[in-house]
């Protein structure tokens, strides 16, 4: 416990004095620092990851007890006071009107496009309709953002990007990857949010040059891009609930 207290505080006071003031040497502060966590140390660690994730997709809202409830469904063995603990260690409080972490900023002066899409996802071929969307996944140096690019025939992914910012280069780098790859036929349309990063100006004139049509979801209206959100739910399901990254490239090598 003296070394944890010392370990947080040490950003606001020097380390000789924590030690001191502890009792302890700093060469032991530094064994224990740099010791091979436990078991349980892991095993936290997994649980920790999946509970930022769940708390990030619940926009906040969800408190120990339903938690432990959504982890259980997930098939991560964590108790109710465990999975409590955690969440009060690291801060996170269910809050009611709090913004959650966004991928979708709407709030822009960029022109919207028409739903042409209009939640109807089937195709008769590969490379007819597109469409693209931004997740996130937690890491232990913090957020890493995703963006993708899935074919809504085959319904696979067919160009990716991940970065540490949420900028319209992240979705612009993701698309030219899928453009790269596939040598879509003009017409094809390809169906995004409302994002500033898809209807930045940049995006639009990859867009045009490659006599793609543009398709955007009506404001809050997250069916309108469900096949997207349903790959993503897998990816998350397969790969990051079973993981605690330590880096972001950590989970970029996982994904890739």
């Amino acid at each position: 416990m003296k070394f944890a207290f010392i370990d947080t505080e040490k950003a606001h006071m020097s380390l000789s004095r924590l030690c001191a003031f502890a009792g302890v040497s700093i060469s032991g502060y530094y064994a224990w620092k740099h010791r091979l966590p436990s078991r349980r140390q892991l095993d936290d660690m997994i649980i920790l990851a999946h509970i930022r994730n769940q708390f990030a997709l619940s926009r906040e809202t969800y408190g120990s007890p339903r938690m432990h409830v959504e982890l259980n469904e997930e098939g991560i063995r964590a108790g109710r006071h465990r999975t409590a603990r955690l969440m009060r260690e690291n801060g996170l409080k269910a809050r009611q009107k709090t913004r959650f972490k966004r991928t979708t900023d709407s709030n822009h002066g960029e022109p919207v496009a028409p739903n042409l899409l209009d939640q109807d996802f089937t195709c008769d071929g590969p490379d007819q309709k597109w469409g693209v969307d931004i997740s996130y996944i937690w890491t232990a140096e913090g957020w890493l953002y995703l963006a993708i690019v899935v074919d809504l025939y085959s319904r696979r992914i067919i160009g990716w990007e991940a970065r540490d910012r949420m900028k319209k280069d992240l979705a612009i780098c993701a698309l030219k990857k899928a453009i790269a790859i596939r040598y879509p036929k003009p017409g094809l349309i390809q169906h995004s949010d409302r994002g500033s990063q898809y209807a930045s100006y940049e995006y639009r004139k990859i867009l045009k040059s490659h006599s793609m049509l543009p398709s955007m979801s009506g404001k809050g209206n997250c069916y309108d891009n469900a096949m997207v959100e349903t790959v993503f739910k897998t990816i998350k399901s397969e790969l990051i609930w079973r993981a605690a990254f330590q880096t972001r490239n950590d989970a970029i090598k996982a994904i890739g």
